[in-house]
């Protein structure tokens, strides 16, 4: 059975798959552009109090709202399995994410255009950034803003760390990124901003948009080479196919868009007939080049009980509950992760470490909170030199991944993430520090075996996984410059897969970036043929008031 759109037509001009952070940008896009589209997202809709609350997002984690990913054991991480979930609603990652809003820094994309990504620099990517953002000035439709809640261990951080030496940074997206302070957020009046809440809200009723939740894609339908539609799981357990005149986008994230490309056909060629797939394309390298950002946490006891721990249950909810309903303000604004900062601990010019730092005790797995009052103070390291692999386990959609994230194997991310850790004890040792919080829970002093050991069988991933369908200008690259698919056509691919390196932060911002740059390509027609003629091409942003940044 062919899928219907608002008309009853069988076919769409544009297909996306997945309705995350990227997905509900490209669809927004293409919908005011005049095209029909047809948006497919494997689970339910973001209907849900815990979504939308700033604070609560913790709860929707390791719900049916995200995808529950767990790496082989890790040889260079004490032999554990990563846990790395995805968000799984609408809105992806934005939905489920701490929303701490980072663009990255101009050496990151500067790094892109140099490995062969023409018209990726900073140069070039700075206007999408702008055209997404309603801050500096701005009118975008992502709002981008302070927290209205800010607690008090997260002060004593910001202070302890001034106290130790690190200026302060009002803007991680203005002039300069190194410093400590508190991070933007895609928030708007208390409420997540995530991007279904504002890109696809704006064009939900549109009836050019078909919308299909809990709609679980099995494979990209191929003809003559081309990608013309999809075969998925509608909510019903019927098995139905949607075909697209123009393009197919795939935006399904960078552990689940080489999974879906290696089912479809498209991949290594050898493994791909291991598993009786036949062959599309032969495309060595998707699923190869994966990378994340690793952290570790020190943990301090907080001399009194005025940490995030408890908030969420008794009198406490009640009155968080009361107070946030009423007026949209308190804790329950807070995105946890409200403090932090970025710091060159390698004297190599820019910063080379970041700190997500969260006033409650929070666990390895799930970001669960530990018993007892306290501070997390997590130092990450910005660009891993270690590489993972995402395989096909079998040609059943249903199965899980062969994932390898071969995290900390190369020795330059373990010295990154002990520099952080010993600069994180440092600062809780400042006097503002050491008024809120007792003294250091773990890894506890130590000699430097112990805090070897600490940090191997600590360390997590920050969910901020990309790559494995790589950007570049060679023949080997997955897509070329403006995203589309080598050895296909029909085709692309728009998420944080894409990404040649990881950017210097946390990836939302990012991904919305790749997102309105995708739409741009597809719908100018001097990068769009395809494109319906008397289509609108969105308009650039205003001039911002942040430095060239």
């Amino acid at each position: 059975m062919s899928a219907a759109n608002q008309n009853g037509s069988t076919e769409f001009d544009y297909i996306v798959i997945g309705g995350g952070s990227a997905g509900c940008v490209v669809t927004h896009r293409l919908v005011s552009a005049g095209h029909r589209v047809l948006l497919l997202e494997a689970g339910p809709p973001d209907n849900s109090f815990f979504v939308h609350t700033p604070a609560t997002f913790v709860r929707v984690i390791g719900t049916k709202r995200t995808w529950v990913y767990e790496t082989e054991p890790q040889t260079h991480a004490a032999g554990r399995r990563m846990y790395v979930p995805q968000g799984r609603t609408l809105g992806g990652g934005s939905s489920v994410n701490a929303m701490v809003y980072i663009r990255g820094t101009p050496a990151d994309y500067d790094g892109w255009r140099d490995a062969g990504c023409d018209g990726w620099g900073w140069d070039d990517v700075l206007p999408f950034f702008r055209r997404a953002e309603h801050n500096h000035r701005l009118a975008g439709p992502l709002h981008v803003s302070d927290s209205r809640f800010r607690h008090p261990l997260s002060h004593a951080f910001v202070q302890g760390a001034q106290e130790f030496g690190l200026p302060y940074n009002d803007d991680f997206n203005g002039a300069s990124q190194a410093g400590v302070g508190f991070y933007q957020t895609t928030t708007f009046e208390g409420r997540r901003g995530s991007t279904a809440a504002t890109y696809l809200a704006a064009v939900k009723r549109d009836p050019l948009l078909t919308t299909e939740t809990d709609a679980f894609v099995t494979r990209i339908v191929f003809e003559n080479g081309a990608a013309v539609g999809v075969r998925y799981q509608a909510r019903d357990g019927e098995e139905r196919i949607a075909r697209a005149r123009a393009e197919i986008v795939l935006c399904a994230g960078a552990l689940a868009s080489p999974k879906l490309l290696m089912l479809s056909g498209v991949g290594p060629a050898e493994q791909l007939l291991q598993h009786g797939i036949p062959v599309v394309h032969d495309s060595p390298e998707v699923g190869l080049n994966f990378q994340d950002h690793l952290e570790v946490s020190l943990y301090g006891r907080a001399r009194e009980q005025v940490s995030l721990a408890g908030q969420d249950r008794g009198l406490n909810a009640l009155r968080h509950g009361i107070q946030y309903t009423l007026f949209h303000t308190g804790l329950l604004t807070s995105n946890v992760v409200e403090s932090g900062g970025f710091v060159d601990t390698a004297n190599g010019g820019r910063p080379d470490v970041q700190f997500h730092v969260l006033p409650v005790l929070v666990g390895d797995v799930g970001r669960e909170p530990l018993a007892g009052h306290g501070i997390s103070i997590n130092p990450c390291f910005l660009r891993p030199k270690s590489r993972g692999t995402v395989r096909l386990r079998s040609a059943d959609p249903h199965a899980p991944i062969l994932f390898d994230g071969n995290f900390l194997s190369h020795p330059d991310d373990f010295a990154a993430l002990m520099r952080g850790l010993s600069l994180a004890r440092e600062i809780m040792r400042m006097p503002s520090m050491s008024k809120a919080i007792a003294g250091e829970m773990l890894p506890t002093d130590g000699g430097r075996v112990d805090l070897d050991a600490y940090v191997r069988s600590h360390a997590k991933t920050v969910y901020h996984p990309s790559g494995t369908c790589r950007m570049g200008g060679d023949p080997d690259s997955v897509v070329d410059a403006q995203l589309r698919v080598r050895g296909v056509g029909g085709l692309r691919i728009c998420d944080a897969s894409v990404m040649p390196s990881l950017v210097s932060g946390n990836t939302n911002a990012p991904t919305i970036m790749i997102a309105e740059r995708c739409a741009e390509f597809m719908l100018s027609p001097a990068l769009a043929p395809t494109a319906r003629a008397g289509a609108s091409t969105p308009q650039a942003a205003p001039q911002d008031a942040s430095h060239a940044r």
